[in-house]
């Protein structure tokens, strides 16, 4: 399990950084503004236990719906994304006094904690989910 939390954590680190950078990079050409060439992403140390321990829930959660059509397990990913990135950024803002992404200057946001404009980017992500967790068990069933 442990492995599988890694690996997790990794690939939310990582989807992070690439999403940044592209969506800094859409927004600056949406806005007429150059294009830093770096096209430099950014994430958070909180990130990981966060993308980790995440990871482990979605297993769970796949486990009881993988029956289920792919839209309507992406509507549930969806959900619990938008749960999880809610829960630990309230607990983050109560322990620190702020939230690491404040999103209270975007339009759709909900305390400043999660954007429902991105509800098409988590119901991707929870199906790409799928595929990442057969490789983490791959990867686990390697390295015992």
């Amino acid at each position: 399990m442990l492995i599988r939390l890694l690996l997790y954590g990794v690939f939310g680190w990582c989807a992070e950084i690439v999403w940044t950078a592209l969506h800094d990079a859409v927004g600056a050409r949406w806005r007429g503004e150059p294009i830093d060439p770096r096209l430099a992403g950014r994430t958070y140390l909180w990130m990981f236990p966060i993308y980790g321990g995440g990871g482990l829930a979605f297993e769970i959660a796949h486990a009881g719906v993988a029956h289920w059509p792919w839209v309507a397990r992406g509507l549930l990913y969806m959900l619990g994304c938008f749960a999880v990135e809610y829960a630990s950024g309230w607990a983050i803002k109560r322990a620190t006094g702020a939230v690491p992404w404040d999103y209270s200057a975007t339009r759709w946001n909900v305390h400043a904690l999660i954007r429902l404009d991105y509800a098409p980017v988590w119901f991707v992500f929870g199906l790409l989910l799928e595929r990442v967790q057969q490789v983490a068990h791959v990867i686990e069933a390697c390295v015992r």
